[in-house]
């Protein structure tokens, strides 16, 4: 085509523009400007400078998590920095006579890593590099749904199973859809149907919302159990093991499960009822895997001797979570028995997660030291009604007030690091006889893994939406329903199985 030719078509076309600075770092500038003016508030009686400061700094964490105005890890980076200035030029909380000093101030910006859980996490997310690397995940996907036929029902019965299985094994929630997204989407292509069809968009919601649900149901499912488990080691000096977890959560995983089936085959029933060979196109996925290699075995041997242990901690022997984890970690890389080297594993690793993980232990910490939680717990226990209220009141409030700020938030992970101190705060300045602090504050952590509702509830949930298999208003319908379910869920446990247990 010559440039005279070519000319006519230019002619007219918009030119893409970026958006300016201002509208482009509105998140950013919000959140500065909030903790300027909270920081430059008078500092309320009863309430420490460096208690005042960590709450601006909450401030600002919060706006910046809900925007995302700033990448996770960038935005951990900034708060390490906010915390060692601010509370470094603080008086000190024990001696008000001296300052903080900005060394113990950024010490602190950093104790969250050395926190067991942060362990915990790192290993995990080794254990689902490691699953990808070896195609393990795949096979274990492939060979349970060979084995439920190709009727749509059963068809979306195994991708609730497939999520239940993967969470006990790949102890990363991203990581297993980012696993069962491609299976996914091979089904939908090997059987035939429209990727834009009903039966599409439910299947693929169906298995992002299951590993939502088993989140919850798993302990080591998700990295926002772990903080919640950290602040209650350090605040209430109790440790939950992975076995007292499971018998806690895994009806609500269950329940929840047969919920999630019947929503989605009522509300979206799938433009067919049986898919001829649709078992033979899963069973041909799985032959072009081949025969299972000798890394997979390696890999699923440690892994169910790593699940072996974490069950039965506490009765067999009493060695935690996080220490059987990162020993089966370390015998990946070893020599004879690897699986795969450390120049394979970095790539795979979002070490983001695991620099906002530390650093969100590192803000509810310094919350909790500086008694910053403590005085916005009681503001809130004043206002909400709360002190001398019934266990079912404060569980009821707690849980909405949870479940809408949720719905700002794009992380868990975050929504954990900020909210499980200030539950603990408030828990603690109830004068309701008879509550059990630790077993409320593992209800409420379920809640706050109910990322049901919007697409960019959680990581997951975009994942999934970026196939462009189901529409944004079917997953905000379904999903509406599901938080429902799962908000009554929570009461009933709380009042009946829970109090049998004597957890609440």
């Amino acid at each position: 085509m010559t440039a005279i030719d070519a000319t006519p078509k230019t002619i007219g076309a918009k030119v893409p523009t970026k958006p300016g600075w201002l509208r482009s770092n509105w998140g950013l500038l919000l959140a500065i400007a909030a903790l300027i003016v909270v920081a430059l508030l008078p500092t309320p009686e009863g309430l420490s400078v460096a208690g005042h400061r960590m709450l601006a700094i909450l401030t600002f964490a919060v706006i910046v998590w809900m925007t995302e105005a700033l990448d996770y890890a960038v935005s951990a980076i900034v708060i390490a920095a906010l915390m060692a200035f601010l509370l470094g030029l603080a008086p000190n909380p024990a001696n008000p006579k001296l300052l903080f000093g900005t060394s113990a101030g950024l010490s602190l910006a950093f104790s969250g890593f050395a926190n067991t859980a942060l362990a915990l996490v790192a290993s995990a997310l080794f254990l689902a590099a490691a699953m990808t690397a070896t195609g393990l995940d795949k096979r274990i996907a492939l060979v349970i749904l060979s084995r439920v036929g190709g009727e749509i029902h059963h068809v979306i019965i195994g991708a609730i199973l497939v999520g239940f299985v993967m969470a006990f094994l790949v102890p990363s929630t991203t990581a297993r859809v980012a696993c069962l997204v491609p299976i996914t989407l091979g089904i939908i292509s090997a059987f035939g149907v429209d990727k834009r069809g009903t039966f599409a968009g439910m299947l693929m919601i169906t298995t992002v919302q299951t590993a939502s649900i088993w989140n919850v149901g798993i302990k080591t499912a998700s990295a926002q159990n772990m903080v919640a488990v950290g602040f209650i080691e350090k605040t209430l000096q109790t440790s939950i093991t992975w076995l007292e977890w499971f018998v806690a959560a895994a009806p609500f995983g269950v329940l929840m499960s047969v919920a999630l089936y019947v929503i989605m085959t009522r509300m979206m029933p799938a433009e067919v009822k049986d898919i001829p060979g649709g078992r033979e196109a899963i069973g041909k996925a799985l032959a072009e895997l081949g025969p299972m290699k000798l890394a997979e075995k390696k890999l699923l041997a440690i892994s169910l001797g790593l699940l072996g242990f974490w069950s039965t901690e506490g009765i067999l022997h009493s060695l935690d979570t996080s220490s059987t984890t990162i020993a089966a970690v370390g015998l990946m890389f070893l020599p004879g028995i690897g699986i795969m080297t450390w120049k394979e594993a970095q790539p795979r690793i979002p070490w983001g997660t695991v620099v906002l993980f530390g650093i969100g232990i590192s803000v509810g910490t310094a919350l909790l030291q500086t008694k910053g939680a403590s005085w916005l717990a009681d503001l809130a226990v004043t206002s909400f009604g709360l002190k001398n209220a019934s266990a079912l009141f404060i569980l009821t409030v707690m849980t909405l007030f949870l479940t809408l700020i949720h719905l700002g938030f794009a992380s868990a992970t975050a929504l954990a690091s900020a909210m499980i101190p200030i539950v603990i705060a408030v828990l603690q300045s109830v004068a309701t006889p008879g509550i059990n602090v630790v077993g409320m504050t593992m209800l409420l952590q379920f809640v706050v893994s109910f990322g049901f509702i919007l697409v960019v509830n959680a990581p997951q949930n975009m994942l999934a939406y970026g196939t462009e298999t189901f529409s944004a208003r079917d997953f905000v319908r379904t999903g509406l329903v599901l938080t429902v379910v799962a908000v009554a869920l929570v009461m009933l446990l709380g009042l009946t199985y829970w109090r049998w247990l004597g957890y609440v």
